[in-house]
């Protein structure tokens, strides 16, 4: 052995001597999580504050290498706690799509942190934008169509659904009726009506599987003349419920043009020519308005035209207008070249005009009644019953609350009114409404998700 290996060998030996000291064990598969992803079905979200049932947001959460079980999910901050706290966020489910939902404190807006917490103490997190309008009367059976703040019009679908027409917009919504939330299909005949700018919907009725739809027939808030408002369309249903779907069955353009030559003929007894002239506004009592429209009692071809302006006389306390349109559905398959009428009804509404009338296959009707000038709840609103018969008086079952904000504008469909405990469901037109307490009118809202109507169901005792 060389004389320097021989120096070396201790070394070697004490250096073997030292123990080995043990690393400590990773968790098994902790190299491969992943962070946490974290999606919503929508970015906005609105409620109200003690609401039932208000709309929801899907969270999708997921993380590699993690069963989705595994990872949670609740609300870290909040920029308002005065709206919503991070304790009135409630998380429902326990897999990759869960169910969130915000109990509002106040009125207004805050943005909600969302964290989804993983496995290998990864997170992650996305802001909610939510919004939170004021308690309403009879909050427990209210609920909120959103999408879209000027619901005008609605129909039954069947199976607990709703089709409902928009005064700003030419899209029709199909609704669950009973819940909270977006529609689940909406349709947009524009192109088909050959329209561009808003139609204007006011008012529609079912018979069978077409729905009638009529545009208010009027000018527009500053009095101008626009076209695509006198437009009359039907739409042919198939299926029902959440399954249900529409298709255009014709449409109309001169209805206006028709009342208007027939009111002439007739010694102009309603100043439909002066209410409908340009720089004329059609929401005034002497106005032209249209914002109601159903069948006679027993009859499929003849149809009410319910008139919002003018009352008749043109005075305080005058009475609500009907026009008999005898060959609707001629006009809109086109085999009539022109509406013909009958005789008009004159209604007893206590001062009140048409806001909306509906039918029921007893042959009742209600008629939501308010004012020809009200974009809001600043006048009355009434419920009334009706026979459908010329010459007999409507009998008033409610007054409809106006402390709250909105305008009452449609009823869905008639219940049998001698039935114990009947109960209808009314609509309003939020559109003017100052939901959020920023000064911004909900028609003018960026998103969707904050603008909506209410629905509300009223027992009619």
């Amino acid at each position: 052995m060389s004389r320097s290996l021989r120096r070396l060998l201790p070394l070697a030996v004490a250096v073997a001597a030292v123990p080995v000291l043990a690393l400590p064990a990773l968790p098994a598969g902790a190299a491969s999580y992943g962070t946490p992803t974290i999606t919503f079905s929508a970015g906005y979200l609105s409620g109200a504050v003690g609401a039932t049932g208000d709309p929801t947001v899907t969270v999708t959460v997921a993380q590699s290498g993690a069963a989705a079980s595994a990872l949670t999910v609740a609300a870290s901050a909040t920029t308002r706690s005065a709206v919503a706290r991070t304790d009135d966020v409630t998380v429902s489910g326990t897999g990759g799509a869960r169910t969130l939902a915000v109990a509002a404190q106040g009125v207004g807006y805050a943005d909600l942190t969302i964290k989804v917490t993983g496995l290998g103490g990864k997170s992650a997190t996305r802001t909610l934008h939510y919004a939170a309008s004021p308690a309403v009367q009879s909050s427990a059976t209210s609920r909120y169509l959103t999408g879209s703040s000027d619901a005008s019009a609605a129909v039954d679908a069947g199976g607990g659904f709703i089709v409902v027409g928009d005064d700003e917009s030419n899209t029709l919504r199909l609704y669950d009726r009973n819940n909270s939330g977006a529609p689940v299909r909406t349709w947009d005949f524009s192109s088909a009506l050959g329209v561009s700018k808003e139609i204007d919907i006011e008012a529609a009725t079912r018979v069978g599987n077409t729905i009638y739809w009529t545009g208010s027939l009027g000018n527009n808030k500053d009095g101008v003349v626009k076209p695509d408002r006198h437009t009359v369309f039907a739409t042919t249903v198939t299926g029902s419920g959440a399954d249900t779907q529409l298709s255009l069955a014709g449409s109309y353009h001169g209805l206006r043009d028709d009342l208007i030559s027939w009111d002439d003929a007739h010694g102009k007894r309603y100043g439909f020519a002066a209410g409908a002239a340009d720089g004329q506004a059609p929401k005034q009592i002497d106005g032209f308005n249209v914002e109601g429209l159903e069948f006679a009692p027993g009859s499929t071809s003849t149809a009410y035209i319910g008139f919002r302006a003018p009352l008749t006389p043109a005075v305080t306390g005058g009475r609500a207008l009907l026009v008999p349109v005898t060959n609707l559905p001629s006009l809109l398959n086109g085999s009539a070249a022109h509406a013909t009428f009958g005789d008009p009804v004159e209604l007893d509404l206590g001062g009140l005009s048409v806001r909306d009338i509906r039918r029921n296959d007893l042959g009742q009707y209600l008629i939501v009644a308010g004012s020809w000038s009200a974009e809001d709840n600043s006048a009355p609103y009434a419920l009334y019953r009706w026979n459908g018969q010329p010459g007999s008086k409507p009998t008033k079952l409610i007054d409809l609350p106006t402390s709250d904000y909105g305008a009452w504008e449609a009823v869905t469909d008639v219940p049998d009114l001698d039935a114990p405990g009947a109960r209808a469901q009314l609509i309003t037109d939020d559109g003017s409404a100052d939901l959020y307490n920023d000064g911004t009118a909900a028609k003018d809202l960026t998103h969707p998700e904050w603008k909506k109507s209410r629905s509300t169901w009223f027992t009619l005792g």
